[in-house]
Order: C-alpha cells, then sequence, then structure tokens
C-alpha cells in the first residue's frame, strides 16, 4: 500500500511526504497497487496507552478473554494502537485469578495488548484515591514474582508508594525488570529522590493521588522534576488537571519526559450511570467519574480525547503525539516496533483530519475503521 500526500509525523514535526506499507510493516516501497490519498490529512503512530482500566462496560480486573478483547476493540477503534491497562488494588486471590487471565489471553482483536501496569496494592493508605484500602499489602517480592509469573511475565509497570515497608528493597530489586512508578503516594521530596536513585523511573498520573507542590516541600514533583530519567505520567481529561497546570507542567517537564494517559474506567464509550471500579460504585456525569464520597475515580475519557483537551487549552500537536505515542512506547520497551512512523516497524497508525477526528486506524497494515467509522 502506497500513501500519498499526507502530513506525516516524523521525528516531533510533520511532514508532507509518501509512505509505503508492505504486509504488516513500513517499508521503502510498496509492492501492492493500493494506493491512498490522505493529502488532506495527518498521520500519526498508533497511540499507546499505559495506564487505563477499562471502557465499554468492561473492565481488566474482570478477568475474562472477552473483557480484555471488548477494551482492545473500543481502543483501537479510538487510536490507540498498543494498550497496557492497569490492575486495582483486590484480595491476593482475585490478583491471582486476573493475573492468570491475562497470561492466558490470547485475542488478537483490535489493539495490541502488550501488557499490564500492576497499580497496587503496595501503595499508601493517605493517598488511597479511588483504591480499596481493604486490600493493601506490603511490597513483597514472593506475591509480586507469583503475579509475573501467572501474567506470563506480562507485568511491565507497577506503582508503589516508596514509604511504605519493603518498598525501597523491592524497588532496588525488581527496577531491571519492570518500569517502578511512585504513586498513591504521601511521601516527601527526599523519599521520592531517594527513590528515583534506586531505580524508580516513572511517576503515576502526576499531581493525582500524591502531595501538592510548595515552595519549601516539592514533593514528588519536584523530585522528579530534578531526576532527568524519569518520565511522568499526566491524565489530560479536563477533570484530573487544571488547565494551567497542564501546561505548566510541560513547560517544566518538555514534551520528551510527560507520557498522557486516559486512566479511564468502564464507563468511557457509555452514558452517565453507576459503574464499578475496583469492587467499589463510581458515579459518571459527563467525563466526571466519582466514588460517593466525592473522590475522583479514574476517568470518562479515551486517550484521544485527553489529546482533543490538551490541544483546546494550547498544548501543541506535536507534542501532544509525542507525549502519547512515542515516549509511552519508550517507557513501555517497545520503541524498537511501535511509535513511530520508521521503516520496518509494524504500520500502526492514525490517520485524523485537522479538527482531529480520526478518519482511519491501521493495525499492522490493516484497515480496522476508526470512531468516527464506526459512529
Amino acid at each position: 500500500m502506497l500513501i500519498q500526500g499526507a502530513n506525516v509525523y516524523c521525528d516531533g514535526k510533520f511532514i508532507r511526504r509518501d509512505i509505503a506499507v508492505s504486509g504488516e510493516i513500513f517499508t521503502v516501497y510498496s509492492n501492492d497497487d493500493v494506493v491512498k490519498d490522505y493529502s488532506d490529512a495527518y498521520i500519526i503512530p498508533g497511540l499507546t496507552d499505559i495506564h487505563f482500566h477499562g471502557a465499554v462496560g468492561k473492565d481488566l480486573c474482570d478477568g475474562t478473554k472477552e473483557s480484555i478483547e471488548a477494551i482492545c476493540e473500543y481502543e483501537a477503534q479510538n487510536g490507540v494502537t498498543q494498550v497496557i491497562p492497569a490492575t486495582m488494588t483486590l484480595a491476593d486471590v482475585e490478583l491471582e485469578r486476573i493475573f492468570k487471565a491475562i497470561g492466558d489471553y490470547d485475542g488478537t482483536k483490535g489493539a495490541e495488548f502488550i501488557g499490564v501496569h500492576m497499580e497496587g496494592p503496595y501503595i499508601s493508605k493517605d493517598k488511597i484515591g479511588a483504591q480499596n484500602p481493604k486490600y493493601l499489602a506490603m511490597p513483597s517480592l514472593e506475591n509480586f514474582d507469583k503475579y509475573q509469573k501467572l501474567s506470563n511475565n506480562r507485568i511491565k509497570k507497577v506503582t508503589i508508594a516508596p514509604e511504605v515497608d519493603g518498598a525501597k528493597d523491592f524497588i532496588k530489586e525488581r527496577a531491571d525488570e519492570v518500569v517502578i512508578s511512585i504513586g498513591h503516594t504521601d511521601c516527601d521530596y527526599d523519599t521520592a529522590l531517594e527513590a528515583f536513585d534506586l531505580g524508580a523511573k516513572s511517576v503515576t498520573h502526576l499531581f493525582n493521588a500524591l502531595n501538592d507542590i510548595k515552595h519549601r516541600s516539592p514533593g514528588v514533583c519536584g523530585a522528579a522534576f530534578d531526576s532527568p530519567e524519569v518520565m511522568v505520567e499526566l491524565i489530560t481529561d479536563g477533570v484530573h488537571i487544571h488547565p494551567s497546570v497542564i501546561r505548566m507542567i510541560y513547560a517544566m517537564f518538555g514534551d520528551d519526559r510527560v507520557i498522557l494517559v486516559s486512566d479511564s474506567m468502564m464507563a468511557t464509550g457509555l452514558s452517565d450511570g453507576k459503574y464499578s471500579l475496583g469492587g467499589q460504585d463510581v458515579y459518571v456525569k459527563g467525563k466526571k467519574a466519582t466514588l460517593e464520597s466525592g473522590t475522583i475515580a479514574g476517568s470518562a475519557s479515551n486517550l484521544f480525547d485527553c489529546i482533543r483537551y490538551a490541544y483546546s487549552i494550547g498544548i501543541p500537536f506535536e507534542s501532544l503525539v509525542r507525549s502519547a505515542a512515542v515516549n509511552s512506547a519508550k517507557e513501555a520497551g517497545i520503541y524498537d516496533k511501535y511509535g513511530s512512523i520508521r521503516v520496518g516497524k509494524y504500520a500502526n497508525f492514525v490517520v485524523v483530519d485537522k479538527d482531529l477526528n480520526i478518519i482511519d486506524v491501521y493495525i499492522r497494515g490493516k484497515k480496522i475503521g476508526g470512531a468516527n467509522e464506526k459512529n
């Protein structure tokens, strides 16, 4: 397939150029007669969401192939071609069941299932967010290794509060195996900085379930800023973070250190109503999802919606593509095959118009249909 005339995202900017796809990958030339004219469109790499829980009434923690596949299909229709959904803080027996289902998953529909983000139970009771405090646990190498084996080594990222007992040893022992992310934590600047020195490389949904930044106690945000190798997740759904703070984070960290995530839950793609997250009731109105207490409980926006919102408040589209496609693929360790439009990489890409409406989505060179087409 030869794609002609589009504005293609390359190395941080859009260039009008032709691209070729042969089979599953981008190539130098096309060996078939299919020609697509996208001269009025923009082509970006397929997005990778490394932190979300579910969509269309399904949750990763349902622990079924049907739920995972439904989530993957929805994500693909909305420009997310690789997924790393997140688990929740649940009982050990439930986590065993969920990680076994993850390890057994062999679905091929929709977005490519890369692995999972283990969000809890190694977190702080003081920054619990929408996690269930009943099932908090101390970091355990033995339990984690059990989960990792059950998942068929699909755990790619672990959120941990560095101040809880055993956290520092866990970070030191497993930082070479998975991405350790600081989150749901009440820790101060010095404790966060120590965690980064031990090998933690990421911050889970910056400013959410963390201490606020203050001029004499900069907390996790300050420690991350002072640690150049650390990436920060950011939810730009218009609910979790004020527009001014979103602009501030991009100015502070630069678009090479921000990773957009949706943190979406099962209500995403559906109407307002009562849903569930981690065994707790969640009430959704518009884009806001809350527990009965009013605590924000994930989001009801997909990752491409987060891009649209951030673009509407002044973040350049090029920076958002880097955050949602390039940086996420790099952190997930899959940038050799995903995250950019380069010869030899999988042809996972999204075609959008000037208003950021999805025209087409391709996975491994095959058109799967965009969100607009579905609707």
